[in-house]
């Protein structure tokens, strides 16, 4: 065993979370909610199945309370991703956990953060609040951003160069 084996802190799931349990129920709708909260699960179902049609495979995870910490929330969305593959939102009350094998993680975390403390019993809203912002264009490729910094880089540095270059040149006698 080495040191990173020791000192790595390992996924949790929240406390009493039966993984096989909710992998059978998002068998049928892509949803899965506990026993006490069913009847939001024909909402949760119309949002998924709205996120499937704009090209996001959603899975979506309401757990009863808040267990745990947040990371205990994704790393429960990663071991349900791991097996539904696609995108994956888990719920408390208050906190929200995701995963996604095709959507990075910053453009996840952009989508979540306005969807926390929604309270109890308000899944389907934040679960839209998540679906809308998925589905919503991204205003600068992240790939375009990098791109046009880098060109501005190298600019400034052939600039320096330049500048340079004519300083070390000898005056004309």
């Amino acid at each position: 065993m080495t040191v990173f084996d020791t000192l790595t802190p390992k996924a949790a799931l929240p406390p009493d979370t039966d993984l096989n349990a909710i992998l059978k129920d998002l068998a049928d709708d892509h949803v899965a909610t506990p026993k006490g909260q069913k009847q939001s699960e024909g909402a949760l179902a119309a949002i998924a199945g709205d996120a499937r049609e704009q090209g996001i495979p959603l899975s979506i995870v309401v757990v009863q309370g808040n267990k745990g910490r947040e990371s205990d929330l994704r790393d429960l969305a990663t071991a349900v991703g791991k097996t539904e593959r696609g995108t994956v939102a888990v719920f408390s009350d208050d906190m929200v956990g995701t995963y996604s094998d095709s959507i990075p993680r910053a453009r996840l975390e952009w989508a979540e953060d306005p969807a926390k403390g929604k309270g109890v019993g308000h899944a389907d809203t934040a679960a839209q609040i998540v679906v809308g912002r998925l589905e919503a264009p991204q205003k600068v490729s992240p790939t375009v951003a990098t791109s046009v910094l880098l060109a501005a880089l190298l600019v400034v540095i052939g600039a320096l160069y330049w500048v340079k270059a004519r300083r070390a040149a000898p005056a004309p006698a």
